[in-house]
């Protein structure tokens, strides 16, 4: 149970406003690269200000991943096993596709992390990721031995399809300098990977 008084408006605004500058600069430099200094700033905070809402770069990241990883779980999570499975598939595919154009730095943030070694966030792959995966390998299997999509590894379909949907976050510098500046390679990519999973789950 939080004990803590409840925030004033103002003291909630300038928390979201350290956490959302915090998000733009760790998406870009990385933690190792992150300052408190360009933290301060992005949020239009003096540094002594930000230190008031939150002690260390640590702790502004922690609230960050913490936040994160809810939304990141609940595309799967989603994943309906009543549901006729190569739409459930193509509709988890089209939400996490969505993510990566709509929470692109957010993307990035939870790379960042996980190239790290995921000092921060292990406990929870390890944990609530694990058996959230666990548990939907189990709904694919049985579409599977039911003769409804394919024969196909299920954690791995999993695996392939967040690095085909994150990549577009990820790796959005290299995506945008093949593709062209300016060009949106969103709705190109939905077609492609609706063409290319409904072809690969096809019994």
């Amino acid at each position: 149970m939080d004990d803590s008084p409840p925030r004033t408006r103002i003291q909630a605004r300038n928390r979201e406003s350290i956490l959302d500058a915090a998000l733009e600069v760790f998406s870009q430099h990385g933690f190792r690269g992150a300052t408190l200094d360009q933290i301060a700033e992005g949020a239009g905070l003096s540094k002594p200000n930000l230190l008031y809402y939150f002690p260390s770069k640590d702790a502004i990241h922690e609230a960050l991943l913490s936040q994160l990883l809810d939304a990141w779980l609940d595309p799967l999570r989603e994943l309906d096993e009543a549901g006729e499975p190569v739409d459930e598939v193509l509709t988890y595919v089209r939400r996490k596709l969505a993510m990566s154009r709509d929470f692109p730095r957010e993307s990035r943030l939870f790379a960042g992390e996980i190239l790290r070694g995921a000092p921060r966030l292990r406990t929870a792959i390890e944990g609530e990721l694990r058996d959230l995966v666990a548990e939907k390998a189990v709904v694919l299997t049985r579409w599977m031995d039911e003769g409804r999509i394919a024969r196909l590894h299920p954690v791995h379909l999993i695996f392939s399809i967040w690095a085909l949907t994150q990549h577009y976050a990820d790796f959005e510098a290299q995506v945008s300098g093949v593709l062209g500046q300016g060009s949106d390679p969103y709705d190109d990519a939905a077609d492609y990977l609706r063409t290319l999973f409904t072809r690969l789950l096809a019994p």
